[in-house]
This record gives C-alpha cells, structure tokens and sequence, in this order.
C-alpha cells in the first residue's frame, strides 16, 4: 500500500515529536504492508512549511528505514490566502514529490465561494487537488454538494483510514460510507500524527472496504491511485460515482469517463 497522507517528519508540526517517534511510526506503518509514504508537514498559519528542514529530516528517516519503505516529501496544504498566492507563485513546490498531484484542507468554521473557485486557479498552474478527509469537515458534510462540484471540476477525494473505522466519531464514519457507497473517494489515507489515536494503521480500513464495496475498489484506493500519484501520473479509469448529478446533469457529459480516460 502507499499512504499519500502522513505527519512522519519530526518537530515541523502537530505530527512526530522526534525522531524515534517518526522512526517508530514509519515501523508501524512497514508492518501494516506500506511500501510508499508522501511525508505532509503542515502548511498554516500555526506551521510555517520549511523546505529544507523537511527534506533534511525526511532524510534521517528515510535512512533508518532503508530498503523497507520509501520517502517522499508532499504538504497538507491548508486553503488559505497565502497559501495559494505562494502555491501559484511557485508551481508544484507543495504538490506530492513536486509531481502535481495538491493535498487540499479547507478550513472546518467557513468555505466561503471565492475558496472553492481557487481551486482552478491552482489547477491553471498545474496542480490536481486533492481534497483531503472531506467527511471530518463540519461544512461538507453539513454541504456535500460542495464536494460534488469540486469533483465534477477535476478534483479528487481522499478519505482517513480512521474515519473508515469510527476511530474519528460517528459523524465521520458515516460520511466516510456514504463517500464510499458512492464512489466519490479516490484514496484512502492514515492522515497519521503518532501512535497514539492518530497511528499509521490502514491495513484494517482497506479490509474493510474490500469487504463492503470490493476488493477491486480497495485496491484503486490504497494501491493504484496512489501508485499513479506517487510517480506523477494520471489515473487510470474510476468506478463511475453515483449521485454526482443528481442536482445538475453537467450537460449530460460522463465527466468521470472523460478525467480519468488513459490515467495509468
């Protein structure tokens, strides 16, 4: 499996404390059965996203974990003003291995429009959003069809392996299965800060998919989505989503045929 989603590099934000932390996550994580982290240091106000320091420490991980798991440097990339004038200012300097592919947090008090539409001007420079942990945000779950618009402009979903299993309240869990059921979500990730209750399990989620949507469908999630994104490519064709226009036809276009047509 390849975990696009993980707070490994130490003392940089709310994630790993040091390094026997991260080396101990990065431990947890080879014997879940994942092969490929992208490594997601916060990009907020409270975290200041420092390059260097990431790729350095990344480094000391990576070297204790040599020939058993790979690195690779990404952002948690919190929709914010400036942000997104560095994001565009800087083409692919967040995005995962600097590759494309954007892990997207919007904020959980208020999205409002002019945050939604600064998705296509990240798009314009060559960044493809990816929406992260949808059904832990009060908004979008409160206003799903947010998400269904973002998605019918190119953007892809990923939802936390804890969500997935209750680990994130009941609110979460059932968005996660509703995402699901639906085939809006397009990756599964640990999202993991410790050990503790934000651990780097997935293998229990991508069990549990697989055994109520497919096992086909846990592995786009956990294994060829991720693939694709790790490497810088596009996806290969999705399960058809349901429900995705139910408000709007989007003039009557298979949107989803047309994204992801050759992606692989």
């Amino acid at each position: 499996m390849i975990d696009i989603h993980h707070h490994l590099i130490y003392g940089v934000d709310d994630g790993a404390k040091d390094l026997e932390m991260s080396i101990g996550m990065a431990e947890v994580a080879i014997a879940e059965g994942v092969t490929h982290i992208a490594c997601t240091p916060h990009s907020v106000d409270s975290y200041v996203y420092q390059l260097e320091t990431n790729l350095e420490r990344m480094a000391e991980i990576q070297a204790a974990v040599a020939g058993r798991l790979e690195l690779i440097l990404a952002c948690d990339f919190h929709l914010n003003a400036d942000n997104i004038q560095d994001a565009i200012q800087n083409p692919l300097k967040y995005s995962i291995g600097g590759k494309g592919y954007l892990l997207v947090e919007f904020p959980e008090a208020a999205i409002p429009p002019q945050l939604g539409a600064s998705l296509n001007r990240l798009k314009s420079v060559g960044y493809t959003c990816i929406i992260t942990h949808p059904e832990r945000n009060p908004v979008i779950v409160k206003h799903p069809q947010m998400l269904a618009d973002w998605i019918r402009m190119g953007c892809v979903v990923q939802v936390t392996a804890g969500s997935v299993l209750g680990l994130m309240g009941e609110a979460a869990q059932k968005m996660a299965h509703t995402l699901l059921t639906n085939r809006w979500v397009h990756f599964l990730a640990t999202d993991a800060h410790n050990l503790d209750r934000r651990s780097p399990r997935m293998s229990e989620a991508r069990e549990t998919i697989a055994r109520r949507y497919g096992a086909d469908y846990a592995n786009l999630l956990c294994v060829t989505n991720p693939t694709a994104v790790y490497n810088g490519q596009l996806l290969p064709e999705q399960e058809e989503p349901l429900r995705l226009y139910d408000d709007d036809d989007y003039l009557g276009a298979p949107w989803w045929k047309k994204l992801f047509k050759g992606r692989g």
